[in-house]
Order: C-alpha cells, then sequence, then structure tokens
C-alpha cells in the first residue's frame, strides 16, 4: 500500500463511548470534547434526530451526536429520537436500519454520522486533514456467533468509515491496542494479558511487549493469543433493569383475557427494554397500540401506563444514567440504591453489592471461560503472566476484578486511563503505520 503522507488517527468507537488519539514528536494527543461545560477525552456514542422547520417553514430532520446530542435532547420539550449502542446492531442480518420521521436511515447511515463528526472534531484540533483511521474492534462482537458474522461486522464498520470520509481504515483487535498503551510505561519486557471491558464486548489478548520487543522488531510469536465474549457492561446493566426496573413497568403483572389471566405485555418488549440499543426502537406504533390494549385490560395499569410513558417520552437516556449510578454505588460500597425518576415512575430500590453480583453470575462465568480458553489455547500457566492489565468501564466492578486477582494475584493486576487506553494504544501503532509503506 502506498505511503500516508497524512496523519492516521487512532480512532476506538465504543458501543458506550468513543475516543480518539494523534501519536506526535511530543507524545500522544487526545482529542477532547465538551460536555456539560467541562472538557472530556470520550464522547457518547449516540445519535439524537429531530424534525426542524427551516426559513420556509419545510420540515427537515436535524441530527447530532456525542455529547451535543445528550444536551438538544435533555432541553427538548417534544423529545426526538435518541439512539444508543448502535456498534452492537453490526452483526446483525436481519436489522439493517430504521424507520425516523417516516424516512429509512440503515444503521451504517446512523454510524457513520458519528465517526463523520469525530472526524471533524479530529482535523480542527489536530490541525489536519484526516482521512486515514486505525479502528479498535472486539476480538467478538456482541451478538456475533461465529467469525462470518465477526466478518460481517468489520464489513459494516469500515463502510460506515468510508461513507464518512476515511479512504483508508485499518483494524486492530482493541485488546491489542491496550497493550500498546500499556507497553509505552515499560522500562522491561513482560509477558501480559490484557483484558478490555467495553459497553458490548469483553476482549483478551496474552503478548510480549516491552523495549526490547520493539527493539528487535515484534514478531507474530509475540502474539500468544485472543479471546473474547459478546457481552460487558451492557450485559450487566440488562440484569438490573430486568431486576429492577421491568417489575415495576408490569413484567409481572396480567391481564384479564374472558376467564383466564395472562400476562400484560408481551415479554419480547421487556427483552427489548434491557438492551439499550434496542430500547429506543420501542417507540412505534404497533408498539404503542399494544400497550394501549394491555393498559385497558391490566390488572395493575399503572405500570402499564408507566412503561408506556418511558418509551413514548423515550428515557432511554435517563434509564442508562440511573443504571450506571447504581454500579458505580456498587462497584465502590457494599451497598446502593436505585434511583429513577422520570414520567410516572418514582424509583428508589435498595440493592446490594452481593445481589448485584448473583445477577450476573453467568455473566462472570463466561468471562471467566473465555480468559481460562486463552491460558490453555496458548499454553501459558497464570504464573508466568508477568502482569495483567484491565481497561474499560466494567472493570472497575470488584467481582470482574476478582476473576483476575484470584488467578494471577492481586500484585500482578492493573488499571489506568480505564476509558481511552485503547484509544492511546492505536495512535501509537498508527504513528508507527504512518512512517511505513502501508
Amino acid at each position: 500500500m502506498r505511503r500516508s503522507h497524512l496523519p492516521v488517527v487512532g480512532i476506538d468507537f465504543g458501543t458506550t463511548n468513543s475516543s480518539m488519539a494523534l501519536a506526535t514528536e511530543d507524545g500522544v494527543q487526545l482529542a477532547s470534547f465538551q460536555s456539560g461545560g467541562k472538557a472530556t477525552f470520550s464522547s457518547r456514542s449516540v445519535i439524537y434526530m429531530e424534525q426542524v422547520k427551516d426559513a420556509s417553514g419545510v420540515r427537515r430532520v436535524h441530527s447530532m451526536t456525542g455529547p451535543a446530542a445528550i444536551e438538544h435532547y435533555l432541553e427538548a420539550e417534544k423529545k426526538g429520537r435518541l439512539i444508543q449502542s448502535l456498534k452492537s446492531y453490526l452483526p446483525s442480518r436481519t436489522l439493517t436500519g430504521t424507520s425516523i420521521f417516516g424516512r429509512h436511515y440503515t444503521v451504517e447511515r446512523l454510524i457513520s454520522q458519528m465517526l463523520s463528526d469525530l472526524r471533524e472534531s479530529a482535523e480542527r484540533q489536530f490541525g489536519s486533514a484526516i482521512r486515514h483511521a486505525l479502528v479498535g474492534r472486539p476480538v467478538r462482537f456482541v451478538g456475533a456467533e461465529n467469525d462470518a458474522d465477526d466478518e460481517y461486522a468489520v464489513a459494516r464498520l469500515r463502510g460506515a468509515f468510508t461513507a464518512a470520509g476515511f479512504e483508508q481504515v485499518d483494524f486492530e483487535f482493541e485488546p491489542v491496542a491496550a497493550a500498546h498503551a500499556y507497553e509505552s510505561t515499560l522500562d522491561h519486557d513482560e509477558l501480559i494479558l490484557i483484558g478490555d471491558f467495553g459497553g458490548g464486548t469483553s476482549d483478551f489478548s496474552l503478548l510480549r511487549v516491552g523495549p526490547g520487543v520493539r527493539r528487535r522488531g515484534r514478531t507474530a510469536e509475540d502474539m500468544l493469543g485472543v479471546s473474547g465474549v459478546g457481552l460487558a457492561g451492557d450485559a450487566f446493566d440488562a440484569r438490573i433493569v430486568r431486576k429492577l426496573v421491568s417489575p415495576a413497568l408490569g413484567s409481572d403483572s396480567h391481564a384479564r383475557s374472558l376467564d383466564k389471566t395472562l400476562p400484560a405485555v408481551p415479554a419480547w418488549i421487556y427483552s427489548n427494554l434491557e438492551r439499550w440499543h434496542y430500547l429506543s426502537f420501542l417507540r412505534t406504533r404497533e408498539v404503542m397500540e399494544i400497550l394501549r390494549t394491555a393498559r385497558l385490560r391490566a390488572l395493575e395499569p399503572e405500570k402499564i401506563q408507566a412503561l408506556t410513558d418511558l418509551i413514548e417520552e423515550d428515557l432511554g437516556y435517563q434509564l442508562h444514567q440511573a443504571v450506571q449510578r447504581v454500579k458505580f454505588e456498587l462497584s465502590h460500597a457494599e451497598r446502593g440504591e436505585f434511583r429513577f425518576s422520570d414520567g410516572s415512575m418514582n424509583l428508589r430500590i435498595a440493592v446490594t453489592r452481593a445481589e448485584f453480583e448473583g445477577w450476573i453470575a453467568g455473566e462472570l462465568e463466561a468471562i471467566e471461560s473465555s480468559v481460562d480458553s486463552l491460558l490453555m489455547a496458548s499454553g501459558v500457566d497464570a504464573r508466568d503472566v508477568d502482569r495483567v492489565f484491565l481497561t474499560g468501564g466494567s472493570s472497575f466492578v470488584p467481582a470482574v476484578r476478582r476473576i483476575f486477582t484470584r488467578r494471577f494475584g492481586e500484585d500482578k493486576v492493573r488499571g489506568g486511563n480505564e476509558f481511552t487506553s485503547v484509544a492511546h494504544g492505536l495512535a501509537l501503532a498508527a504513528g508507527r503505520l504512518a512512517e511505513e509503506d502501508w
């Protein structure tokens, strides 16, 4: 491939948050974003779409992404559509798009709008046109059942980057990118295990890193293996919604049907409520009619009304924030309180860390199995691993951290820059690529 004459930016396009970085002569520069009047190094991976009238009175669809999208959504009296976690749709061959204000938008088109805004932000901050990117990707996309699904997801993501104005896109596993960031802090070689926990995926890599490795030149043998599972923070969130929120919205409620009592609302609506990338798509005429009919027959109509309000008023973002708050509390204390007050809901529910860990036991077991299979496939004993570096938001969850301290020892487990280490590492790798013939 030809030598790049433009900088290659590292982009961590995440399920929940995205970040960008550029390697310079003075080090790595992270792109910043304004959120609530403060600078942050990560941008929420959301898009907000609303109808506005132009000067001639014609209604047009206006879109915003990142922090600006959230600010406009919160300020709007009549809510448009705030869509989260679009990355989770990439492996799906059945859901290719959605109708918004009477127009069909593909998933790639919605994602490309986010990426286009990220690119333009990078160009303003880095002072150069950005056409090449080294992009992080999970080892296993959420929802992917095989390698073909992963390849399909990568192809769709590449298409979104192309539509956003990127002319050249290469991919690197996210845990490998985090390894580059960790390696930059070393003055000696190590055998490390990287755990990268995003919103949708948990990914692991086992590799040799350090100044000696860089000096002699990295080889294929330095990468001992990768593994991953398509679950992480969003899966933990789903359990909180199922246990604390859905019952208040009628998931256990019944309705009269002749001489029988049946579930008031179809279970698939609550299933979609648990997944951030599906929740915003519940606001359809079909779902609203189902809920209207259910409310008339329900034994607890107030709960069905609360569910209707949540969907109709598009309160997914507020619900997401409430879930994040209680997860944060339980990561720092044995007890917390889930608080959500909006629409016709006013929930205050005490919850313990032990309860939460019981809810996510299946997810924790899947993460453990992925780590163990990586060690087994690589032929590496846990005692021979010099360091374990954990990154991503869910690495703060104590039960997740215990998986690694039990196997490797507390003294070997490290963390840091949990939300930007992947972008940092991608920038370092991109900087080296920019100096070579691609």
